[in-house]
């Protein structure tokens, strides 16, 4: 991004933001080396990840301001993406590098910074990352192989890890490798391997916008090869292989900037050529910086064939942090009546993250049907997979509304214009008379791919935090048009499970409400003097949901469903010892009870299922149900456990 005090400037215009008053972190002479124990700024303070806004699948910083993606690289096992930082505040301001790690690229973990103003020399804004496997550079001080990255502005240094990216090293105490006439910044290095060498382009505003490229054979010595110059190519450049509709003998490459914007053409190890004139967007979000999609960059040394690219959405921001990164996509090329175009879409790891699916098939839509089918749910976090036959259709837009409130406003639409032939304002011809939808839906995030990636919109929204604005609407203007399939893969968070003793299948985190809640061998244990609530994040409204529990001493133990996030509200079915009976209530009201010997000690299997008002409650094994009750109350919410007055055990909870 444009770093300098006028362009961070314009960045606060353009965005709205409020750059807070922090503290530089100073500049560098000396130091080449730290640790973790050097860096006041880690550890983070703590952090749910589930502050308003914050994205559940999409990777942000754990605190403070995050901007361009950097060095982004796979090694052993190990995806580790760096990131543009400033860790005192919310504002752009003394960039770290800012670290994370990933075995999946979907669930990450927050790491020190492995770049410090201070520690390390020069200023350390964006730039690329490889993995010296052979040793080229002669860097490696044991048996990891060299992990080297590349920053600076006006000429790029080297700085380098030997212990698999825990600590850096600033080479040659920060000697430019590189310098060049003009404002110069954004190094990209790749090994080319036809002429088994390293390739680097640096942007420079030499002569007006475009990209240096140099070759080395050890990543330390570069030579200058040629220069390509072009209007549109403002800084962050990006530069990788792809094969034409997976046919690796027709294999071209795409060079790209910071707005997404790219070209395709031919690399001979030296020079870049292409026969465009102008270049293509690859993403129709808001593609400046502080935007929705800018400074993508693409995972060097990946263990498959796959190109995947993760790119900065600025407009994000939270009470601790300041934006965020878009869901890792695979890139391709492929062959359209307008030529070669680039695709993006979500990579298939995606899929670990789904815990519910609904579907439905071959529906004629109208505006009345459509606006009914999706009536009834309630989602959070989900993906959208929509397949629509247009040939003959009449609508003039059809599409989704997504976090529908009561009222029926929605936080945002994704629509496709049969006349325009538009998806979301995106150019997006039908594919053989269908038109697909593929729709990342978050909580400040969302992410539109159309026709397996032709069309790639990524918007930053601010979806209603509230538990009743989470509908989502099938939506169908002026005339009717045919619903092919549609899937809702409902996602759970990316940020982890952390259960270690209880035995569950509830995607997301659980939380105590109320009371202690401890791990022992017999799984999730609460104890309280009153209530004690211990909630799970995921929430239903009609569902099975069991489990075992046991009172260890005092009045009850039980499950607790259809509750809000404080336990304000909720239904309750217990084991109650005092009283001697299974009971299902709600505050202010005991629905109905079933009189049982029921005894401390002693392990219940409770199960409660629910269809609408009916609300049914089994024991043991028994084919029926001992409670069969009806209450409108609460139609949906949360999951969880309860105790009242005494002390209880939990294991083996189930919701299908």
């Amino acid at each position: 991004m444009r770093r300098l005090v006028r362009g961070l400037t314009s960045l606060i215009a353009l965005t709205g933001m409020v750059v807070a008053a922090v503290p530089s972190a100073g500049t560098t002479t000396g130091t080449t080396t730290g640790t973790a124990a050097d860096q006041p700024e880690f550890p983070y303070q703590p952090t749910t990840y589930t502050e308003p806004y914050r994205g559940q699948f999409h990777f942000s910083s754990q605190g403070g301001w995050m901007n361009d993606p950097n060095g982004l690289l796979h090694h052993k096992g190990t995806y580790h993406f760096f990131y543009q930082h400033n860790p005192h505040g919310l504002g752009w301001d003394t960039m770290h590098w800012g670290h994370a790690t990933s075995t999946d690229l979907v669930h990450w973990t927050q790491k020190p910074i492995a770049l410090e103003p201070g520690v390390h020399p020069g200023d350390l804004w964006s730039g690329a990352g490889v993995v010296d496997a052979a040793n080229t550079s002669g860097l490696r001080e044991g048996a990891e192989d060299p992990l080297v990255v590349f920053s600076g502005t006006n000429g790029v240094s080297v700085f380098y890890s030997t212990d698999a990216g825990r600590t850096f090293k600033a080479y040659d105490n920060g000697r430019k490798v590189v310098t060049m006439p003009g404002t110069s910044r954004d190094p990209k290095v790749f090994r080319h391997a036809a002429s088994k060498r390293w390739v680097m382009l640096v942007w420079s505003d030499e002569g007006g916008n475009g990209v240096n490229l140099y070759s080395s054979p050890d990543l330390l010595d570069w030579t200058f090869l040629s220069r390509y110059a072009a209007g549109w190519l403002f800084e962050c450049p990006d530069f990788f292989a792809l094969p034409v509709d997976g046919d690796r003998r027709g294999t071209k490459w795409v060079l790209t900037d910071a707005s997404g914007e790219y070209v395709v053409g031919d690399f001979d190890g030296t020079t870049f050529t292409t026969d465009w004139d102008e270049p293509q967007r690859m993403d129709h979000g808001t593609n400046h910086a502080g935007g929705s999609f800018y400074a993508g960059q693409v995972f060097n040394d990946m263990p498959d064939d796959r190109v995947v690219q993760m790119a900065w959405m600025g407009g994000n921001q939270g009470a601790t942090w300041t934006g965020n990164a878009s869901f890792p996509a695979v890139l391709g090329l492929r062959t359209t009546g307008d030529g070669v175009r680039l695709t993006r879409q979500p990579i298939k790891e995606l899929e670990k993250l789904r815990y519910r699916t609904s579907s439905w098939r071959g529906r004629g839509l109208t505006p009345a049907t459509a606006a009914k089918l999706l009536r009834d749910q309630s989602l959070d976090t989900y993906e959208v997979e929509a397949e629509f036959d247009v040939r003959g259709a009449t609508a003039e837009r059809f599409g989704f509304k997504l976090d529908v409130r009561p009222g029926g406003d929605a936080g945002s639409e994704v629509l496709y214009d049969t006349r325009a032939r538009t998806l979301m304002s995106a150019p997006l011809e039908p594919s053989r008379g269908r038109v697909t939808m593929r729709i990342l839906v978050d909580r400040g995030q969302l992410e539109v791919f159309g026709n397996d990636g032709l069309a790639s919109i990524t918007r930053n929204v601010a979806f209603d935090p509230r538990a009743d604005s989470r509908g989502v609407a099938l939506h169908v203007e002026g005339g009717g048009v045919r619903l092919v399939s549609l899937r809702i893969h409902e996602l759970a968070p990316a940020w982890g499970m952390g259960e270690p003793t209880l035995e569950h299948n509830l995607p997301g985190q659980w939380r105590v409400v109320s009371g202690s809640w401890t791990d022992v061998a017999a799984g999730k244990q609460g104890s309280a003097g009153g209530d004690a609530f211990y909630l799970s994040d995921h929430t239903g409204a009609d569902f099975t949901y069991e489990g075992d529990v046991r009172l260890v001493d005092g009045a009850a133990a039980a499950l607790t469903f259809r509750a809000g996030p404080r336990a304000e509200r909720h239904y309750t079915a217990n084991v109650d010892a005092e009283a001697g009976v299974v009971k299902l209530w709600r505050p202010g009201r005991d629905i109905a009870t079933y009189k049982a010997p029921i005894k401390a000690g002693r392990t219940y299997h409770l199960k409660v299922v629910t269809q609408g008002r009916s609300i049914k409650v089994y024991l043991d094994d028994r084919a029926e149900p001992v409670i069969d009750a009806k209450d409108d109350q609460y139609a949906s919410g949360r999951f969880g456990l309860n105790v009242f007055d005494g002390t209880a055990q939990f294991q083996n909870i189930r919701v299908s």
